[in-house]
């Protein structure tokens, strides 16, 4: 018999850097790893977990009540001259132009948004992804990166695309890598542009500036079922 989803009425976006808090790592580790199992997947370098010991990395958990149970997550690895993004470790022995790439761009502020992922409970709501998304991207600038890599699935392209990325036509097969399996593709993407962000598009940019000046804040969407809900955003550390 298949379970039915909880209502959701709230989601709390809680913005943190890993060191700070191992417990909430490890409900975004329990979570991610549940949901990539799902599709088959294990190798992939954005789901290793010693990303809990570097103080480099940022996570946003979100989850139904506040501390709950994380719901969907995403990182943010800044780039510090000494342990590889997870997209040099995915795609650097493809294609090692990608390891220039992310030292060019390490003194004024680099990083790369990574390790997205949504749990079933809020599959479907067409609320998860993009507003993590979105979220991730005004942290990002809150933080201070200049420009931001990522390695996305063909589901979260246009997604992607819409948030500001570019595709790296420079690299790989315009972009594209096999990966995490020879039959799957990834491409590999990056905001050249955190502060303004020229690319994104309209509605996109907007919500996302609105976070830059309220990280503490709360606002309604509706779900794709038509029930509204409470986003509840805590972009501060």
């Amino acid at each position: 018999m298949e379970e039915t989803k909880p209502h959701i009425d709230n989601l709390y976006f809680k913005a943190f850097r890993a060191v700070d808090d191992r417990a909430s790592c490890m409900k975004f580790i329990e979570g991610h790893t549940h949901v990539l199992e799902i599709f088959g997947i294990t190798q992939i370098t954005s789901a290793k977990i010693d990303w809990v010991l570097n103080p480099n990395v940022y996570v946003i958990l979100v989850s139904a009540e506040k501390d709950g149970k994380a719901l969907a997550g995403s990182r943010i690895h800044v780039a510090d001259g000494k342990t590889p993004l997870p997209v040099e470790f995915a795609v650097g022995e493809m294609d090692n132009r990608i390891y220039q790439m992310v030292e060019e761009r390490t003194p004024a502020g680099t990083g790369e948004f990574c390790g997205l992922w949504n749990s079933w409970e809020i599959a479907g709501l067409g609320i998860g992804s993009m507003q993590l998304s979105i979220a991730s991207v005004a942290f990002a600038g809150l933080i201070k990166l200049e420009t931001l890599f990522g390695l996305c699935a063909p589901a979260t392209y246009r997604n992607s695309i819409r948030g500001g990325f570019r595709v790296i036509n420079e690299i790989g097969i315009n972009g594209k890598f096999y990966y995490p399996k020879e039959d799957l593709t990834a491409t590999s993407i990056l905001i050249d542009d955190v502060e303004n962000l020229p690319l994104t598009y309209e509605e996109v940019r907007n919500d996302i500036m609105k976070l830059r000046e309220n990280p503490i804040s709360t606002h309604q969407m509706a779900s794709k079922t038509g029930e509204m809900v409470n986003l509840h955003y805590d972009l501060t550390l």
